[in-house]
């Protein structure tokens, strides 16, 4: 799969953009884990046009994680161009733009997935945003704005004639916030359109490497996006990647899966600072599938999550990988029929 001239290789699986998730040091471990492209917090255009600080640090892109996306989101023209000529600055390999947030303080004033109730607007900032810079621009969105209003199919085709080289779609429509089963059909529809020639990547409840596969076999997408499975669990690609050409997942020590978990806690403390970057690690503790399953685990798990320093949290890491996981890891990490 090629965005512009950024060779993706075949069957790619990218990172999804997630809001204080993707933060730099997490997009360059799933680099590492096999994810073929990662992809920024979104990213405000009005907070970049007034070049607020802590949304200027988001278009920090490390040497370890290209290629990498810029994504940006906003709701008027104006403020969209600006932000993407100084997102261009930072040398993404790609700006992406935000059609798809379904947030209420982001959807409800008329940006990310809102959008989807303004679709002439839509397709102006798109065109615009492409005018403006040389870097590819690419599109993420949603089904359409509820179940009454799926408009992806005709959409697809406006946005790439706007000039977009890549649609991501994510299966659900706003309304459906991230209820329910995401639904690949229309995804589907859209890859099969023989109107359609730039890459589709299909988003959605892509949680088990058997998932990944099913997706690119059944629905025929360019490249699959995954989100929420990766935060906990950066190792997801490589056990997808693994799948994908022998069938069969790898067999990743907890030992492993924890020393990742630890060095997100060492590097999320060094870029911001002790507690705000333990603040930051919780969501992931909280997610990781190592952790989860263990029994008779609630008194440690609170712990562990009400932790305010480095030392009271290694501290809880330590008793968990020493005491805990040995005896769990059968019952956790059960081998793999062959």
């Amino acid at each position: 799969m090629k965005i512009g001239n950024i060779d993706l290789g075949e069957r790619p699986l990218l990172l999804a953009p997630m809001e204080d998730v993707t933060d730099v040091s997490f997009r360059k471990i799933c680099r590492e884990q096999g994810a073929d492209m990662v992809y920024t917090e979104f990213v405000s255009a009005d907070a970049l046009v007034r070049t607020i600080a802590s949304t200027m640090v988001k278009l920090t892109i490390a040497p370890g994680e290209r290629p990498a996306a810029i994504q940006i989101y906003g709701r008027t023209v104006e403020a969209m161009v600006e932000a993407a000529r100084i997102a261009e600055a930072a040398q993404p390999e790609v700006i992406d733009i935000n059609f798809g947030c379904p947030v209420k303080k982001i959807a409800g004033k008329g940006a990310g997935a809102g959008m989807l109730r303004n679709v002439p607007l839509l397709l102006e900032i798109t065109r615009e945003v492409v005018k403006a810079v040389r870097v590819p621009v690419t599109v993420k969105t949603r089904l359409g704005w509820d179940h009454d209003s799926k408009i992806i199919v005709e959409l697809a085709e406006q946005l790439q004639d706007s000039g977009i080289q890549a649609l991501t779609i994510h299966g659900r429509t706003r309304s459906q916030m991230y209820n329910g089963e995401a639904d690949w059909t229309l995804i589907g529809a859209v890859k099969n359109n023989p109107r359609m020639t730039i890459p589709i990547i299909g988003n959605g409840d892509v949680t088990t490497p058997e998932r990944a596969v099913e997706c690119f076999d059944r629905y025929g997408v360019d490249g699959v996006m995954v989100g929420r499975a990766a935060i906990g669990a950066p190792w997801v690609f490589r056990e997808m990647k693994h799948f994908m050409a022998t069938g069969a997942a790898p067999e990743i020590p907890y030992q492993e899966k924890m020393a990742i978990l630890r060095r997100q806690l060492d590097e999320s403390i060094d870029r911001i600072d002790e507690y705000r970057g333990i603040l930051h690690i919780r969501r992931h503790l909280a997610a990781t599938p190592v952790l989860k399953s263990i029994y008779n685990f609630r008194s440690t798990r609170i712990a562990m999550l009400q932790a305010n320093t480095r030392a009271e949290l290694e501290a809880i890491l330590d008793h968990i990988e020493r005491d805990i996981l040995p005896d769990e890891s059968r019952r956790i990490f059960p081998p793999r029929k062959q």
